[in-house]
């Protein structure tokens, strides 16, 4: 098996997943027109209606939402399948309001499409088609309402069977034809963020390597005319130095490293591809060290410490995209420490893990609870002016899309700063256990 190209974008959708703050969002949205539906009919039309059950109903989707609130930080990230388990249990609940309402015959049975359009917007195929059946079996179920349409005192209005059939054909065409557009929407613009992130890459790595063969070109061609020189006069030393006892050594050695280095510049112009495979490939600890090496020029000591064990070192394939987020993660610890980051890096069977401390101010609980989101900063110190907050946003979407789980804490008390730890499954780095 071909070792897998974790540069690649796309191979992981971690970072487009659904996240929680957007449902809970549009749970309260959908709580505060219920509610506003609700006393507007029983209060204000003076309707017949079932208040309390309603209310009730509307109570317990408020409830659900206060409790994931308190129990998931707001960017927290749903799974396919809990995603598509609370949009469910939203169309459940709605279905439930409309049922005890006059079913079809209510004015708002549309509503029903919404979890079902949210889902094929953002969830994979399967997840939304089973949600959709849910849906049509909903509906159906609303066409056997026993419930009498909400009305004046004394008065019952009467909608005829054939009408209750029109809206139940409607609202079933309206829910698959708005599904199948904001798939076909939401899947090319996943389609199109993916090759953008590719061109980007490709991007970068042409310019590079473009650079690096720009920047040998032009060694070769300012050493060369200097090295040659150096050569002649060399050679005119050494035929009148070569026997003398206190120059002549050093004469001939200094006439073959001039050769030897002409011989490194024209075998750097002619580098062949191949050649080059060994620089594609390194351990875990080389890689930490290239990371590391650029942050400890600013007075901050960067300390690395490996946990030794019986496993091999895992062997990593360059990744652009991870060298970038580890150097920014780093490059962020050593902005806020006041004397000391130290890196922990580990590796077992299963998992390469990653842990960056810093002694500086940790993290404040409420830019704790929305790290990693883009235009915020995640710390503010006195004598700093700030960013944008993109630095780590691109970081972390950039590990996670290489497999990583990150997560960003306050070391325990009472000592200060902050812990970033960022584990990788061993299959999806590690190049030397797949053949």
């Amino acid at each position: 098996m071909e070792p897998q190209d974790t540069s690649s974008p796309g191979f992981d959708n971690t970072s487009r997943r659904l996240r929680l703050e957007t449902l809970v969002r549009l749970r309260w949205l959908a709580v505060a027109g219920q509610s506003v539906t609700v006393f507007a009919v029983a209060f204000w039309l003076h309707f017949d209606l079932p208040v309390v059950a309603s209310l009730g109903l509307i109570a317990a989707l408020a409830l659900a939402n206060i409790s994931l609130s308190l129990l998931f930080p707001p960017t927290h990230r749903l799974k396919p399948l809990a995603a598509s388990g609370l949009l469910a249990l939203d169309l459940l609940q709605l279905a439930a309001l409309l049922f005890i309402t006059g079913g079809l015959a209510n004015p708002f049975a549309p509503l029903m499409c919404v979890p079902v359009i949210i889902s094929f917007a953002s969830q994979p195929l399967r997840h939304s088609i089973g949600l959709m059946v849910l849906a049509v079996v909903a509906v159906t179920v609303l066409f056997l309402s026993p419930f009498p349409l909400p009305w004046f005192s004394g008065e019952i209005l009467n909608v005829k069977p054939l009408m209750q059939v029109a809206t139940w054909c409607s609202v079933i065409s309206m829910m698959g034809f708005a599904a199948f557009y904001a798939y076909r929407v939401s899947k090319e613009a996943s389609l199109l963020a993916d090759a953008l992130a590719a061109t980007e890459l490709v991007l970068q790595r042409e310019k590079h390597l473009s650079q690096l063969d720009g920047l040998a070109a032009a060694a070769a061609h300012e050493l060369g005319t200097p090295l040659a020189t150096i050569s002649v006069v060399a050679k005119e030393m050494e035929r009148e130095l070569g026997q003398d006892e206190r120059f002549g050594e050093d004469v001939q050695l200094l006439r073959s490293q001039s050769e030897r280095c002409r011989d490194i510049l024209r075998r750097l112009t002619s580098l062949p591809s191949e050649s080059e495979e060994h620089m594609r490939r390194l351990t875990l600890s080389s890689m930490m060290e290239e990371v590391m090496a650029p942050h400890r020029e600013f007075g901050i000591a960067v300390e690395l410490i490996e946990t030794k064990t019986q496993e091999p070192e895992p062997l990593l394939s360059r990744n652009p995209g991870i060298l970038f987020g580890l150097g920014n993660l780093i490059e962020n610890a050593v902005d806020f420490a006041k004397s000391r980051v130290v890196v922990f890096v580990g590796h077992n069977q299963d998992t390469i893990s990653i842990v960056l401390e810093d002694d500086g101010p940790g993290y404040s609980l409420d830019i704790l609870a929305r790290i990693g989101e883009p235009y915020m900063t995640t710390r503010t110190r006195p004598d700093s002016a700030g960013g944008l907050g993109l630095g780590l946003f691109i970081a972390k979407t950039l590990l996670e899309r290489s497999g990583a789980k990150l997560r960003f804490e306050n070391r325990a008390a009472p000592e200060p700063g902050a812990r970033v730890s960022v584990i990788w499954p061993r299959q999806r780095l590690d190049i030397s256990s797949t053949k």
